[in-house]
């Protein structure tokens, strides 16, 4: 999870899309369960916050990316996305996607929380990046920072309320596991950034700190640098237009297996750490746990997603 205060995404922009609203960003001061020591979320600050609000995609960006910010949210300190299962019906609830641990804590190790209501709002974005309308869960439905790094949120309204309303449908959750050399794109809602790569390779475990990541995606370079801010943005298969993964984590100082240094274990068990590198996670696992409502039911036999302590 990296620890991006202080740094932004700057750059020479061309003609502007148009104005975007501001975004609400509010200050965290985070505590692990285990430490209970103060830690900075990877996730985009007050101090970035008007950085964020004025910087648009250039014509140049968007047509360079070939995927745009349809369906795409920003949060108060992340990125996420409007999505849905391959099983959901139009009538179900809406869902948001991000990290675990763009939540209001990290989840601890070995641990995942379930079902809780939650009143959390989301800004869902046009095509241009241009502020849709605010969206509101109801519940949180499954979070964890253990093997995967991702969250989901069911919303007030269901699919069919948010076409009639926002005109928008939401991007698919893949149920199979993406290949090497797949070319994604990672779009975050709290920059309105898009970055264009391809998955490098997939790293047998990721260890931060106390956390444990498995089957990682690891991003080519130059491409995916991503940010601060940028945490919990979709990575999007670019030929399908499926969510293959979200990203969540980077290599910021070299460091091996600390906060905001992930280092790779092999299958030989050898450990290495690369400044610089950037990684995803996974999500195809939630389909083990799906019942015949597409509920999350961890009990559910073939379920491989973690359970809560």
């Amino acid at each position: 999870m990296r620890s991006l205060f202080g740094r932004s995404a700057r750059g020479k922009l061309g003609s502007l899309l148009g104005s975007v609203g501001s975004l609400l960003v509010a200050s965290l001061l985070v505590v692990t369960a285990t430490t209970q020591t103060a830690l900075a979320l990877p996730v985009g600050n007050p101090q970035e916050a008007q950085e964020a609000a004025n910087q648009t995609p250039t014509w140049e960006e968007l047509d360079a990316a070939g995927v745009d910010f349809t369906a795409i949210v920003a949060l108060s300190n992340c990125s996420g996305s409007l999505v849905r299962f391959s099983t959901s019906r139009t009538d179900d609830y809406a869902l948001v996607l991000t990290n675990g641990h763009c939540l209001s804590g990290f989840v601890a190790a070995g641990n995942a929380i379930v079902d809780q209501a939650s009143s959390r709002t989301f800004t869902l974005l046009d095509a241009s990046a241009r502020s849709l309308g605010t969206l509101r869960a109801q519940r949180m439905l499954y979070a964890t920072m253990t093997g995967s790094d991702f969250a989901i949120y069911r919303l007030t309204q269901t699919y069919a309320q948010l076409a009639s309303r926002f005109r928008v449908a939401p991007l698919t959750i893949a149920s199979r596991r993406p290949s090497e050399g797949t070319a994604v794109r990672i779009v975050s809602g709290y920059w309105r950034r898009i970055y264009s790569c391809s998955i490098d390779r997939f790293v047998p475990e990721l260890r931060e700190g106390t956390w444990t990541f498995r089957d990682s995606i690891r991003f080519t370079q130059p491409g995916c640098e991503t940010i601060g801010g940028t945490s919990g943005s979709p990575i999007i298969d670019f030929e399908t237009r499926a969510v293959i993964g979200i990203n969540n984590t980077g290599n910021e100082s070299g460091a091996m297996c600390t906060l905001n240094n992930p280092c790779e274990v092999d299958a030989t068990g050898r450990t290495t750490a690369t400044k610089g590198a950037a990684y995803g996670q996974q999500i195809y696992q939630i389909y083990s746990c799906l019942d015949a409502s597409n509920n999350i039911d961890l009990t559910r036999a073939g379920c491989t997603l973690q359970k809560p302590k």
